[in-house]
């Protein structure tokens, strides 16, 4: 397993994130939001200002952590956290969708992860089919780009654990959709990180990172990797088990009073890497 993370969870300053990660065995981040801009509305100079700050310090792109899918499709209020994108209606995500894989082209990236739209509730048949079609119809448009789309389990989206995550996914026998497995989303809706994978490892190829405690008025407190209630000793042996050799992303989210987000994060990887070593 390899060490990774989502450079504006350090800083929106690419080039602090990428003298953070540098400190760490990490050999590729995950790209979401650059200088303020999401990935998917960054213009031409910041693209290129990223991709030879990158090479810059010799550190690839191992994922496109787009917006694609944060979007309204069962006429719900639920929404959640856009980082710096622009919400867009359902039918404008098909030009969403290419944008993002051009972006994953031009990085040299192998995944764009996706969403399963805002959560109205349980995951019903029909709602599972609804959100079947919609991949179905996405697929053509990685297989032409050659792409991965990653389906990541949100807590705001309609496939927020990992047993809706397999459920979805078990429609499909393609090399260009896959699962994001984020056992801090999965958490917010109840879900143990063990359970979680258990049902869908079979079909991840990237995991976010992220700690968390529950608070006694049902709230989530993100805090320090290993430090919250998601027991990631158990789990990063758990991952380790099941074959998985892909990357663990940090995305941070815990603030820490006095702290700034870059040394939240630096303390959150070594962590992490502390982790992998008793693994």
């Amino acid at each position: 397993m390899k060490l990774s993370v989502i450079t504006d969870e350090i800083s929106p300053d690419l080039q602090e994130a990428l003298q953070v990660a540098s400190e760490f065995p990490i050999e590729q981040v995950e790209l979401r939001s650059l200088w303020g801009a999401n990935i998917a509305d960054a213009d031409e100079e910041v693209l290129n200002r990223a991709r030879a700050l990158l090479r810059e310090y010799g550190i690839g792109v191992c994922s496109i952590a787009s917006p694609v899918f944060k979007a309204d499709l069962f006429g719900t209020r639920e929404r959640g956290r856009m980082h710096a994108a622009t919400e867009r209606p359902v039918e404008a995500h098909w030009e969403l969708l290419q944008r993002c894989l051009k972006v994953a082209q031009f990085f040299e990236a192998p995944l764009v992860r996706i969403f399963a739209f805002w959560r109205a509730g349980e995951l019903t048949p029909e709602r599972e089919a609804q959100i079947v079609a919609m991949l179905e119809r996405a697929l053509p448009y990685a297989e032409r780009t050659g792409v991965v789309l990653g389906l990541e389990n949100e807590h705001a989206c309609q496939v927020g654990t990992g047993k809706e995550l397999a459920q979805i996914l078990r429609h499909f026998n393609t090399p260009y959709l896959k699962g994001v497995w984020d056992p801090g989303n999965a958490f917010v809706l109840g879900e143990s990180a063990q359970e979680g994978f258990a049902a869908c490892h079979a079909s991840v190829c990237h995991i976010h990172i992220k700690d968390g405690v529950r608070e006694p008025d049902g709230s989530i407190r993100w805090v320090i990797v290993g430090e919250g209630e998601i027991g990631y000793a158990e789990h990063f042996r758990q991952i380790a088990q099941s074959g998985y050799r892909g990357f663990l992303s940090l995305e941070t989210h815990a603030q820490v009073a006095g702290l700034t987000q870059a040394e939240v994060s630096r303390r959150c990887l070594q962590a992490m890497a502390r982790l992998l070593r008793a693994v």
